[in-house]
C-alpha cells in the first residue's frame, strides 16, 4: 500500500475530510514524507486485510476528539481529572477501545505533530544512543517505537511495561506483524511498584498525560534511569481526548514540568497540530506535541 491509496481510501470514505488531508499533504518535506512511507508500510502490515476498520477507526476519533474540543474551548480544561473515570468510560470499553486504538494509528500519518514526534524520535532520540543501550518503553501500545528500538540497538536489550496482560499481548502480535525477529521483553509492570530495574534509556511517549499523578510518575521513571541515561518524553498540551487528565498549556511548561522533577532538557522539539503553524497554536491554544530529551539534573 502507497501513501497516495491510503489518503485516497480515506478521501473517498468521507469526502469532507479531503481538504484537511490535501493540504496536509502538500506542506510535507522530505523526511516526513520518507516516515511517512515507513508508517504505511507499517499501518499496512499490523491492518492486513481489516484496513477497512482501521479507516473507520479514524473517522471515529476524529468525531469524539471534536466532542472533546468543543467541551476544553467552552470551559478551558479537560473533561476528566480521575484515572478511574477514564479506566470506566474508556478502557474497560472494549469496543470503544478497539476503535480508537485503530483510529490513532491511522493518525500517526495524517496528523502531522504524531509523524513528526515519530521522526523525532528516530533520528534524533535514537540515533544518539549506543548500540549497546539497555532502553526500556512505559505503555508501547502498538510497538511502532518499540520495533524501532529493537532495530537500532544490536547489541543492547529493549524491555516495554505496560500494566495489562492484555495490551502487552496486542503489542506482542503488533511486532510480530511488523517483523520484528530479535529478541526483546514485555512485562506487566505498574510504574508505580517497588523496582529495583535500571536502564540507560527510557521512553515515555504519549503516556504523561493520561496520569493522574504525573510528578509521581516522573519520579519512577526518574529512580529507574542510570547516572548517564536519557529520557525520551513525548506529551501533547492542550490536546483533548476522552482520556486525558494532565493538562499542560505551553511547551515551556512542558519543559518546566519535567525540569521540575529532576531532569535537565538537553534537546526539545515542537510540533504543531495539522494544519496550523506553531505561532497559530501559541495564540490559540491549540495542540503541539512536543518531544523531549532529558538526562537526570
Amino acid at each position: 500500500m502507497s501513501l497516495q491509496s491510503l489518503f485516497d481510501l480515506q478521501a473517498s470514505r468521507n469526502p469532507k475530510h479531503r481538504a484537511f488531508l490535501e493540504k496536509r499533504f502538500a506542506s510535507m518535506d522530505s523526511a516526513e514524507i520518507a516516515c511517512c512511507n515507513e508508517l504505511v508500510d507499517n499501518i499496512s502490515r499490523l491492518a492486513g486485510d481489516r484496513l477497512e476498520e482501521f479507516l473507520e477507526g479514524y473517522d471515529f476519533i476524529c468525531k469524539i476528539q471534536f466532542e472533546e474540543e468543543i467541551f476544553f474551548r467552552r470551559n478551558k480544561r479537560y473533561r476528566l481529572t480521575k484515572f478511574s473515570d477514564a479506566l470506566e468510560q474508556v478502557y474497560a470499553n472494549k469496543p470503544y477501545m478497539l476503535k480508537y486504538m485503530r483510529g490513532l494509528l491511522i493518525s500517526q500519518v495524517f496528523w502531522s505533530n504524531h509523524t513528526k514526534s515519530i521522526d523525532y524520535y528516530s533520528r534524533v532520540f535514537l540515533a544518539q544512543l549506543e548500540e549497546k543501550t539497555t532502553l526500556l518503553e512505559i505503555g508501547p501500545g502498538h510497538g511502532l517505537l518499540l520495533a524501532r528500538a529493537v532495530d537500532r540497538l544490536s547489541d543492547g536489550s529493549v524491555t516495554a511495561w505496560d500494566i495489562s496482560e492484555a495490551s502487552l499481548e496486542d503489542t506482542r502480535k503488533c511486532l510480530q506483524a511488523l517483523g520484528v525477529t530479535k529478541s526483546f521483553k514485555l512485562e506487566a509492570k505498574n510504574l508505580f511498584d517497588p523496582n529495583t530495574d535500571s536502564f540507560d534509556a527510557i521512553v515515555f511517549s504519549e503516556v504523561l498525560e493520561h496520569v493522574e499523578e504525573p510528578a509521581q510518575a516522573m519520579a519512577a521513571i526518574r529512580n529507574c534511569l542510570n547516572k548517564n541515561g536519557k529520557l525520551f518524553v513525548n506529551v501533547p498540551i492542550n490536546s483533548p481526548a476522552p482520556d486525558h487528565l494532565f493538562l499542560i498549556r505551553s511547551p515551556e511548561e512542558a519543559v518546566e514540568f519535567v525540569e521540575s522533577c529532576g531532569f535537565s532538557v538537553l534537546q526539545s522539539g515542537f510540533y504543531p497540530a495539522t494544519n496550523y503553524t506553531l505561532e497559530q497554536c501559541r495564540k490559540h491554544d491549540l495542540t503541539i506535541s512536543v518531544c523531549m530529551i532529558a538526562g537526570l539534573a
